[in-house]
């Protein structure tokens, strides 16, 4: 009776392991099935003459042998046939040789070996279910968003545990460089990776990740989620600053905006997440002299030289503007490189240092504002970047007209020559 108990409890405990793991009932029936007859055969030789019912929600498992009915004294084998006498005695009064009789299979006469037996093969088999789930679940949701709690800090990594009590693995180099953990702190993170080695899931998370930052802004900012407002391109160096670049498929929506809140509502928060990381969000452009000038701010640019086979641009500005344009560190411009795709040189505009120079902007009175925003979109934005730049090449490199051309040298040289 203590055999059977026992049997009977292993299937209860396994149907509640499988409710607070989330495996499917049919792939649970399914294990348990394999289970037992892999202990059949061990008993019976093979297991092709016995039926299996496993009932997970009730925690039970009924197991039946089918034998042949045979004249006394004529069983050859007692794991395929049972004499007619034993089989008329066996609650089966009316049973004739020749059918087949149906017996149930006592948990107790396995053994206890055989029961231990089982219960390792079980929970090995739902163990490695349960590692299945785990990467299949998670490798779906790699670039996704997921908060976990401190569990344990160690010197090269730290251990979250997400709801389900699911370890997930927050490596050194994957931490913003003035996070502090300590236990019981809850912690957001992006799944970076799932590596399954030797069928043993981790989930590696991150915070430095680009794809972080971009799952904080969809969080944050409604259009984003919505698809109203899309992240073109995303430059970090964790910790210190970001560059973001937006746009719009709704002309009514200024993305710039949206992104940044009504008094930096939106961003203050995303900011606060990533440890006071400083973030320029700017309007994205398939036009790449007019992104890198944007990608650069808050430098003015005086003109651009682009080597668009090679991915490379030279850049000159005023002497005061190359500072900016670098930024402390070099991130300035290194974040612009990795915005736009684009390795960029910086040069000072000795044509016109120690000499006045004007921006474009300047000139709006006389000179239609489509005008100056078609050569700012091909790099240049002041009027001797302008000047220096020969007639024919403004004509065709800013698609204007050659009156329109003529009058807006007189318009820039007249200027100089006052």
């Amino acid at each position: 009776m203590a055999k059977r108990e026992e049997a009977v409890n292993m299937t209860a405990q396994f149907a509640e392991f499988k409710e607070l793991k989330d495996i499917d009932k049919t792939t649970l029936i399914s294990v348990l099935e394999e289970s037992f007859r892999s202990v059949l055969s061990k008993m019976f030789g093979n297991d092709d003459n016995f039926d299996v019912i496993v009932n997970p929600d009730k925690g039970d498992c009924e197991i039946y042998q089918n034998l042949e009915v045979v004249n006394d004294g004529e069983v050859e084998n007692p794991n395929k046939q049972i004499s007619l006498s034993d089989a008329q005695a066996d609650d089966d009064p009316d049973c004739e040789v020749g059918e087949d009789h149906t017996r149930k299979i006592d948990f107790a006469k396995f053994g206890r070996r055989a029961i231990l037996n089982l219960r390792q093969t079980l929970a090995s088999k739902i163990l490695d279910l349960q590692k299945d789930a785990i990467f299949t679940k998670f490798k779906a949701l790699e670039g996704q968003l997921v908060a976990g709690e401190v569990y344990q800090v160690w010197k090269r990594e730290v251990l979250l545990l997400d709801d389900d009590k699911n370890e997930l693995l927050l490596p050194k180099e994957e931490q913003i460089p003035t996070d502090i953990y300590r236990k019981g702190d809850v912690v957001r993170a992006v799944i970076e990776r799932v590596d399954n080695a030797n069928n043993n899931p981790k989930v590696i998370v991150s915070r430095t990740s680009q794809n972080f930052l971009r799952r904080l802004f969809e969080q944050e900012v409604p259009e984003i989620h919505d698809g109203l407002i899309v992240i073109r391109a995303v430059a970090r160096i964790p910790g210190e600053r970001a560059k973001i670049a937006v746009e719009s498929y709704d002309d009514r929506i200024d993305p710039v905006g949206a992104c940044v809140g009504v008094k930096g509502a939106r961003i203050h928060g995303i900011v606060r997440e990533l440890r006071n990381e400083n973030i320029d969000v700017i309007n994205f452009t398939s036009n790449p002299q007019l992104l890198i000038q944007r990608a650069l701010s808050p430098a003015k640019i005086s003109s651009i030289r682009l080597d668009n086979e090679n991915k490379h641009a030279e850049v000159f500005l005023r002497p005061e503007e190359v500072s900016l344009a670098i930024g402390k560190g070099g991130l300035n411009i290194k974040l612009a490189s990795i915005l736009t795709g684009y390795s960029i040189d910086v040069y000072r505009d000795v044509e016109t240092e120690g000499e006045e120079d004007i921006y474009l902007d300047e000139f709006k009175d006389e000179i239609d504002e489509w005008v100056i925003e078609a050569l700012k979109n091909v790099g240049l934005a002041t009027a001797k970047s302008v000047l220096r730049t020969p007639r024919e090449e403004l004509i065709d490199r800013a698609d204007l007209e050659e009156d329109t051309v003529d009058y807006l040298l007189n318009v820039l040289r007249a200027e100089f020559e006052d």
